[in-house]
């Protein structure tokens, strides 16, 4: 028998034709096939929301070539990815290639593996039209939020702006939080540490003031923390209580979507786009020295911790065999409480864990041996053992005040053997408590109290802006990096040192959807709309049914903005650079390609320029300014203003320091500064507020 295997990406191709016969003839869709038409909304909403499909541009040829094959083969395979969108892509491609008359089976493995993939063959289905019909749902409730609000935003604002379902609510999220931090006011709060001389001890005692009496104590000003210290002198120091305890600190679950992009942001410095880029290259396949083309992780979108039992059997063996017994865990992992989980998928975890980062090292690129490394560590942790702490608590009186003082331990390192930072593994605090008790002898030798003020709630990073979506709701694993991406190439938010900052345009943007779009830039209201598509995928709800509940209020809230709402002027931001031709100061536009300088008397003069952002260090050759430039093939470098009488270029970011060994200029080089001359070779770690741009 001749069979047709589709899959969506040719990355995939390769490595699942070398897990098949000679029979299986294997392709790829390249994504979509067919959706809405750009040109038009493609949504009939006075037909009952009957949908127009057409071909997608550019994929003429793929459907060509899939029929020709489609046409030799007795049996088709749709193994396009496990999820609402891989399903909608299936029911798409029967759809286009007129497979109706065809023996077609629909196929899905978490895991681009011979077993994985020889078992999904075992175990065909036909398309779950409930998975299709949810992806159907998303993607009109979308269109019809874009397509109807975004002419707004045009002629209310600016050409090429956006809203979006989701978008939309991310920058609501984003712009309450500058509001908060904006109208935080600092509130005054001083703490006091105490050194003690401990009788036939050397190393002193440090303890917190943490009451009076069993009260708990804020000493809000200077006035009053005068009068703790003066109490506190005259006091005899009294050891209370010495209390000793053991603690746990659990393993941490296996990564999800949401928490692989926090994690990875945290840890290697990552974007949720640029995360989610190369986990999809590590599960389509990477080409493994002497093993071919392995995919090295599961599927890549899931809000699931589920591991089936195989993966987890290999965990807990090849854990006894590198740590011992003493390292599996005894009982299972906690689960995640509240909202949906499609535990149709695993949690993400790496093929097969024998596969140690170390040995596929040499084969892959840093950043992928970087995440590929998070991700097995962190599922290997989970299956293992907690790591045990020993914590000592010293209570002290110094009249009716109350101090305390802390160490912990580690006592046991389990699941730490292979996930932890370095603070989890460190002894903290006094560890002479041990030998305190009630007798001992405690002389005050000095007093350090210290003015605090109150601090705003953190702007967003990504990381946090993801764990928020996640947390109200908002949003599904695919959504989250593409949601950034969108709100951050709108220009709606800026990215400076990790944290998200609302431009002048974004506030505009938020402040018309808050004003005449209450409904769809409330967190609430999103969130109830993903258990809706949740419904349909479980078949409880036809999909047409939410769009038809709706479509009214979104058309009404529309056409009354179109007649209430004013024009809203965002001014260009201007420059210091003048125009050569009428001297006018040229403004910053955002263009296809990004940033470029325009003359704001457009019409008139139409003179442009590329837009060079400056980076803070003066040129090693010339001292002008350093600034960002691109290779024609849209390559980054480094390089001088005075180009092209300065002839400097460096791949990587220079930094102003110089070089202490050659007094050379020195480089960015992942976390470390390095000097820019090979043949010297001095290395230095890099300075803290340097942060390399990913």
């Amino acid at each position: 028998m001749k069979c047709l295997v589709i899959v969506e990406s040719p990355a995939k191709v390769k490595t699942i034709k070398k897990f098949l016969g000679k029979n299986y003839e294997v392709c790829a869709s390249n994504g979509h096939v067919r959706d809405l038409p750009k040109s038009q909304m493609g949504i009939d909403t006075e037909h009952d929301f009957d949908l127009k499909y057409i071909t997608i541009r550019g994929k003429g040829d793929i459907l060509s070539k899939l029929r020709k094959e489609a046409k030799k083969a007795d049996r088709i395979y749709l193994a396009t990815d496990p999820d609402r969108e891989g399903e909608a892509i299936s029911w798409h491609l029967e759809k286009a290639l007129n497979l109706a008359d065809k023996d077609v089976q629909r196929i899905t493995f978490n895991e681009i593996t011979q077993s994985a993939v020889k078992a999904s063959l075992k175990k065909p289905r036909g398309i779950d039209q409930n998975l299709v019909d949810a992806q159907q749902a998303r993607r009109v409730l979308d269109r019809l939020v874009g397509y109807k609000i975004s002419p707004l935003l045009w002629a209310k604002v600016k050409r090429g702006l956006s809203a979006g379902r989701v978008q939309s609510v991310a920058l609501r999220i984003i712009c309450d939080r500058e509001e908060e931090i904006n109208a935080f006011i600092p509130e005054e709060y001083w703490t006091l540490e105490i050194e003690c001389k401990v009788k036939g001890e050397k190393k002193p005692l440090i303890a917190k003031l943490t009451g009076k009496g069993e009260e708990k104590l804020e000493v809000k000003n200077e006035a009053e923390m005068k009068q703790v210290i003066k109490a506190v002198e005259k006091a005899e120091l009294k050891v209370l209580e010495v209390k000793k305890s053991e603690r746990e600190k659990k393993p941490p679950l296996p990564f999800t979507t949401s928490t692989m992009q926090q994690e990875a942001a945290k840890r290697l410095n990552f974007s949720t786009q640029k995360t989610m880029r190369i986990a999809q290259q590590l599960y389509e396949g990477v080409d493994i020295k002497g093993q071919g083309t392995i995919g090295l992780i599961t599927y890549l979108r899931t809000d699931s911790i589920r591991i089936s039992e195989e993966a987890d059997a290999a965990a807990k063996a090849f854990i006894r065999d590198a740590h011992g017994e003493a390292y599996l865990m005894k009982n299972e992992n906690g689960k995640r409480p509240g909202g949906k989980i499609q535990d149709a998928h695993e949690a993400i975890r790496p093929s097969d864990i024998t596969r140690i980062p170390s040995s596929v090292k040499d084969s892959l690129s840093r950043d992928q041996f970087r995440l590929y490394q998070l991700i097995w560590s962190r599922f290997a942790s989970s299956r293992m053992a907690p790591a045990k702490y020993e914590s000592t608590t010293v209570r002290i009186g110094a009249g009716e005040y109350r101090f305390s003082a802390t160490a912990s331990k580690l006592l046991f390192d389990g699941f730490l053997a292979v996930y932890s930072e370095e603070e989890d593994k460190k002894t903290e605090g006094n560890m002479m408590l041990k030998g305190l008790d009630q007798k001992s002898v405690l002389t005050l030798e000095n007093t350090d109290a210290k003015q605090h003020f109150t601090q705003p709630a953190p702007h967003f990073t990504e990381a946090s802006l993801v764990k928020a979506l996640e947390e109200r709701g908002i949003g599904r694993p695919s959504t989250y990096a593409p949601t950034i991406t969108t709100i951050l190439a709108r220009h709606y938010i800026t990215k400076e040192n990790k944290n998200l900052y609302v431009t002048e345009l974004g506030e505009a943007v938020n402040a018309i959807m808050k004003q005449s779009f209450t409904t769809i830039v409330d967190e609430r209201f999103t969130a109830n709309m993903e258990s809706l598509l949740d419904k349909i995928e479980e078949g409880e709800i036809q999909w047409k049914t939410v769009v038809r509940n709706f479509y009214p209020d979104l058309k009404e809230a529309v056409e009354k903005a179109e007649k209430e709402l004013e024009k809203v002027q965002i001014a260009d931001e201007v420059t210091d650079v003048k125009c050569e031709f009428c001297g006018r100061n040229m403004v910053i536009k955002y263009g296809p390609h990004g940033k470029f300088l325009a003359c704001p008397g457009f019409p008139e003069c139409r003179n442009t320029k590329p837009y060079l952002e400056k980076v803070g260090v003066p040129c090693p050759k010339c001292g002008k300014e350093v600034v960002l430039r691109k290779t024609k093939k849209g390559r980054k470098y480094y390089g001088c203003e005075g180009h092209p009488d300065c002839d400097f270029m460096s791949w990587q970011k220079p930094l102003t320091q110089k070089c202490k060994k050659c007094g050379g200029y020195m480089v960015v080089k992942g976390q470390r500064a390095v000097c820019a001359d090979e043949k010297c070779g001095y290395v230095e770690p890099l300075p803290q507020k340097t942060e390399e741009k990913v």
